[in-house]
């Protein structure tokens, strides 16, 4: 029995000494952990050196600071990835242009844009239609129409592109096409009895009082009219007013009637009377491909059309 028990002291001995061997506890009764080696001791006396376990031995662990580099370099490696990708959508090497910088056609694009298509117009013309096609055949060039005078129509075609213009103009620099002719009308007082007909000749006027205006645009011969007795009014809206007192006729272009309409005159057709023609024209060192495409709509051709 006393050797059985030696045996166990010593067993239990051997068992401690072989767990300090490895730097492990001993239990003692109470459970309590008490360190068997000098080494163990030299970690108490080292709280700052933790030693590893022997589940950590078998398996390094990065250190915190370690552990910081290493993603620190992951990031820095993603974020170099990403680099080409943006370089590449922007354009890389000599020929590289800022981000959103425009192309060369784009910046073609935006210089014509800036221009303006400069179109005149005397009164009575009607070129509506060929605006609202202009708009659509051209969004991108504005169209600006500019009132003219018959009398100053020659001369404002300097600072524009072109004009509709009453004919006759005589002029070698000039691009002249005729568009349509305007018929005569006599104006009249809404009391006057040359409105019981529906249409006039100029033997109907025979004794009445022809007024006029500077801006007259017919060339009329009625010699058996007479001639207003205090001369021209100065503008086409003072003649009409003028006739709505009662004290004489006009003789103009429909167009011309129609603009100046008034509740207290009417207008009749003198059938045998002048004709006005309204023409398209433009400089002839100004042939622009606006101006071409201004002529392809008057004369009705579309975008597919040639020239």
């Amino acid at each position: 029995m006393a050797k059985a028990g030696g045996s166990g002291r010593s067993g239990r001995a051997g068992g401690g000494r072989r767990s300090a061997s490895k730097g492990t506890p001993v239990r003692t009764g109470k459970g309590g952990r008490t360190p068997t080696s000098g080494k163990a001791q030299s970690a108490k006396a080292q709280p700052g050196k933790a030693q590893p376990s022997k589940a950590q031995s078998g398996k390094a662990q990065p250190s915190k600071a370690q552990s910081g580099k290493t993603q620190s370099g992951k990031a820095q490696s993603t974020k170099g990835a990403s680099r080409p990708s943006t370089a590449a959508s922007v354009g890389s090497g000599a020929n590289a242009q800022p981000e959103g910088a425009p192309s060369a056609a784009q910046r073609g694009a935006t210089a014509s844009d800036q221009r303006t298509f400069r179109l005149g117009a005397i009164p009575g013309a009607t070129p509506g239609k060929w605006i609202d096609a202009w708009k659509q055949r051209m969004p991108h060039i504005p169209l600006e129409l500019v009132p003219l005078l018959v009398s100053g129509q020659r001369a404002a075609l300097a600072d524009l592109d072109a004009a509709l213009i009453r004919l006759p103009i005589e002029d070698a620099d000039l691009h002249v096409i005729p568009l349509y002719d305007e018929v005569a009308v006599v104006v009249a007082s809404a009391e006057s009895h040359l409105l019981a007909a529906d249409e006039l000749e100029t033997a109907d006027l025979a004794g009445e009082v022809l007024l006029a205006s500077d801006e007259d645009v017919l060339e009329l011969d009625l010699p058996d009219t007479t001639a207003s007795a205090f001369g021209a009014v100065p503008t086409t809206a003072d003649l009409v007013a003028t006739v709505a007192t009662g004290v004489g006729i006009a003789i103009v272009p429909m167009s011309l009637a129609r603009l100046h309409h008034r509740k207290d005159v009417e207008f009749r057709v003198l059938s045998d009377g002048p004709r006005s023609t309204v023409a398209f024209a433009w400089p002839r060192e100004r042939t622009t491909d606006d101006v071409e495409t201004f002529v392809g709509i008057i004369r009705g051709r579309t975008t597919n059309s040639s020239r």
